[in-house]
């Protein structure tokens, strides 16, 4: 074992002095900018930064009033409030306890949006065999014949029968959104009919309207146990 301490260089012990005072006065520091303008020319003279804390607290308001703006902009996209039915049926679907359960909660809603129909349209080339009450077998095409091939969502004035089945005929305002479930599965229609023209018009019915669909898509993409998309 050594008796004495390591002798040091010249230079390596005052760089060691310079490490200790920087630990002893970070505070001291931190406070002064011609001190850190020595230590670290290119930072401080390529950002003409004299001082550290003034330097921090305007990059933290920068930040602050990027997110500030961001948020603005998200509160002025949502302008239209989402419904109270729209918010108790979408925690009926997450409380759902089987997947029948969940697709129940959909073709069960009719009443809550002021309609008089829903239905889920699956399509398929096989009829329905033992399936629940609202889920309808629709051809191949139709979901593109109805939305085209980009929409999401439309509100229609006729196509009835087709998408709701017997009594759809009568209904005079449909919207039909289309839910994009998995990759590899076939396509689908939430459809919603109501007896009364314009029933489904307005900012605020069509934000509930399609915001449920996204959640019903979600729920089904859940239960069946698909990647998102």
């Amino acid at each position: 074992m050594k008796d004495r301490a390591e002798t040091l260089a010249p230079a390596q012990a005052a760089a060691e002095a310079v490490k200790a005072y920087i630990r002893m006065n970070r505070e001291a520091l931190a406070a002064d900018g011609e001190l850190l303008a020595m230590l670290l020319p290119q930072r401080f003279q390529a950002g003409e930064v004299r001082d550290l804390q003034r330097f921090v607290i305007e990059k933290l308001a920068a930040e602050n009033a990027a997110l500030k703006a961001e948020r603005d902009g998200l509160k002025g996209a949502r302008r239209v409030p989402l419904g109270e039915g729209v918010r108790r049926l979408v925690l009926d679907l997450i409380d759902a306890r089987t997947f029948e359960e969940a697709i129940t909660v959909a073709t069960s809603a009719a009443e809550r949006f002021g309609a008089d129909k829903a239905a889920l349209c699956v399509e398929s080339e096989h009829a329905l065999v033992g399936g629940a009450d609202g889920v309808r077998i629709i051809a191949p095409g139709t979901a593109e014949a109805v939305l085209g091939r980009e929409s999401v969502g439309a509100i229609l004035a006729n196509g009835g029968e087709l998408l709701l089945g017997p009594g759809g005929a009568q209904c005079k305002s449909i919207a039909a959104f289309r839910l994009k479930i998995g990759a590899d599965t076939p396509a689908a229609l939430y459809v919603l009919g109501s007896a009364r023209e314009g029933s489904f018009e307005g900012e605020e019915t069509a934000a509930d309207l399609s915001f449920f669909a996204r959640a019903l898509e979600r729920a089904i993409r859940a239960w069946l146990d698909l990647p998102k998309i």
